[in-house]
């Protein structure tokens, strides 16, 4: 039933029903809180909706995180080989499998968070079934891909008994492509409506199992290395059934039901709209998910690779751990900027932006704090090497100056999101990581002499350089411009092409091109 008294329900389901489009005129002359209270209650109260959702989101990360820690522990107890094969295994899976998908997947993000603020939740359902399929076409590529690992390690130069069990790590991670593209999609449409605890909840449910499923096939069963590739896949796929059990149970009208001539009408801007958002959010993700791929095959040709790649893998660890926290931040920094541009209330959105820089701040200096008091102990709990020890203690405070800069930047990267700039987003990450980090690093590390420092004085360059041009755009954001494109975005702005020349040429530039997708 429709809750509005203006609402337009579709006589064919009740429950597709959203507000008439508003015209351009009476869009424009609607108020935009642009006299919004900033008192410190709204600020406190800004900061209270942020933790809201991150707080859950990272005692789900968490609850991953930990996964991948049991599944590691267990490639050791099979030996060294197929430690070695299963770790190369899951680098190449996330260098051409999951950053891809998860990239691809951020691209509803604006569409769902700024449609739920807009009070148009067609638009999610829609939004969501487009990603999965998105996803879906995407994985068939990627499978092939994998399906090669062997022939392309062998290539590279790789050990065959390595090559090996890294092909039979990932041969059984296949069924992982389809369950990931069904999982990012429904994570982004329940956490842009601010529905987190399902996820921890199926998070910490599946975590629960995933110890006694390795145990099962691969202690008990002796599978070996595909045991543990086996384990991940059945907890993935825990996590998605009990996700879909929720889903049945709370959306199953809106996600079963749509108005077929609004379906068929919109279908092909629904998608240019969501492969517009995609494919930049696509790019900015890989693009810094690969560098730090990049910096283990520099620290293989240093003076001593084998210390400082294995010393190069804990301090990847290390910043993941710590990442989880901003990047739960960023997730939620976007939810509530595309809430609130959907909405029409661009100054509560640039409130949102603003408290959560703030936030992303604090934990820049919580996290360098971190990395700095924990310098000499760190390495030590995972490792007895001497050398090991002493590369990864230096490096630990470069570390956390990185985090510094990394923790507001990420954040700034979820205002982009919600405000539906993925393309500023891919832009500052290959500027800052590939025009300023790699070549300052490469200089510093090979020519300079400084070796694996120089490796890391390279990416607090481009933390430095990212963090400077966000802060910079975000600065210069036209907030009513931003809620003006989400408007178009949701489809609330009706007749943008029907205005006629004259003294309506001004509202013509002020939402139509800013309905660009690639304006930014």
């Amino acid at each position: 039933m429709c809750q509005s008294p203006d609402a337009t329900c579709t006589p064919s389901a009740t429950i597709d029903c959203h507000p008439p489009p508003l015209p351009l005129r009476q869009l424009l002359a609607k108020p935009s809180n642009a006299g919004a209270d900033e008192s410190p209650s709204t600020t406190i109260h800004e900061a209270q909706s942020l933790l809201s959702i991150s707080l859950p989101l990272v005692l789900t990360s968490l609850l991953l995180y930990s996964r991948s820690i049991i599944s590691m522990l267990f490639l050791g107890r099979l030996g060294p080989l197929p430690l070695a094969g299963g770790s190369l295994a899951i680098g190449f899976a996330n260098i051409t499998g999951y950053s891809v998908l998860s990239g691809l997947a951020a691209g509803m993000d604006p569409i769902c968070s700024q449609s739920h603020g807009s009070g148009r939740p067609h638009l999610l359902s829609s939004a969501l079934r487009r990603t999965v399929l998105l996803l879906l076409a995407a994985s068939l590529p990627i499978s092939l891909l994998w399906l090669s690992i062997r022939r392309l390690l062998l290539l590279a130069g790789q050990d065959p008994a390595i090559a090996a069990a890294a092909h039979s790590f990932i041969i059984f991670s296949l069924p992982d492509l389809i369950l990931q593209s069904l999982l990012h999609p429904i994570r982004i449409f329940l956490r842009s409506q601010s529905i987190t605890l399902p996820l921890t909840a199926s998070a910490a449910v599946a975590a629960a199992l995933h110890l006694p499923i390795n145990l099962l096939l691969v202690s008990h069963l002796r599978l070996g290395v595909p045991g543990v590739a086996l384990s991940s896949v059945l907890t993935n796929f825990n996590v998605l059934l009990l996700l879909i059990l929720y889903l049945r149970r709370r959306f199953s009208g809106l996600l079963i039901t749509t108005s077929a001539t609004k379906a068929a009408a919109d279908d092909g801007q629904q998608w240019r709209s969501l492969l517009a958002l995609a494919i930049p959010s696509c790019f900015s993700i890989c693009l810094e998910w690969w560098w730090y791929e990049i910096m283990v095959l520099l620290s293989g040709l240093l003076l001593h690779p084998q210390p400082t790649v294995a010393s190069m893998g804990l301090l990847i660890q290390t910043t993941s751990l710590i990442y989880i926290f901003p990047h739960s931040l960023s997730a939620a920094v976007s939810t509530r900027v595309g809430n609130e541009l959907g909405a029409n209330r661009p100054e509560n959105a640039r409130r949102a932006a603003r408290v959560g820089l703030a936030c992303g701040a604090l934990l820049g200096f919580a996290a360098f704090y971190f990395s700095f008091a924990v310098r000499n102990a760190w390495a030590r709990i995972f490792t007895a090497d001497a050398a090991i020890a002493g590369l990864t203690s230096s490096v630990l405070p470069i570390l956390g100056l990185c985090e510094l800069g990394n923790c507001p930047q990420t954040t700034g990267c979820g205002v982009l999101r919600g405000s539906a700039r993925p393309r500023v987003g891919a832009n500052i990450n290959l500027g800052s990581f590939y025009g300023v980090g790699m070549p300052v690093g490469v200089g510093l590390a090979f020519w300079a002499g400084l070796d694996f420092k120089g490796l890391w004085l390279g990416l607090l360059f481009a933390q430095a350089t990212c963090l400077v041009l966000m802060l910079v755009v975000i600065g210069r954001t036209d907030w009513a411009l931003q809620a003006g494109r989400a408007q178009c975005l949701t489809g609330v702005a009706e007749g943008l092409g029907e205005e006629k020349e004259g003294e309506n040429i001004k509202l013509i530039g002020i939402l139509v091109e800013p309905c660009k997708n690639d304006q930014a």
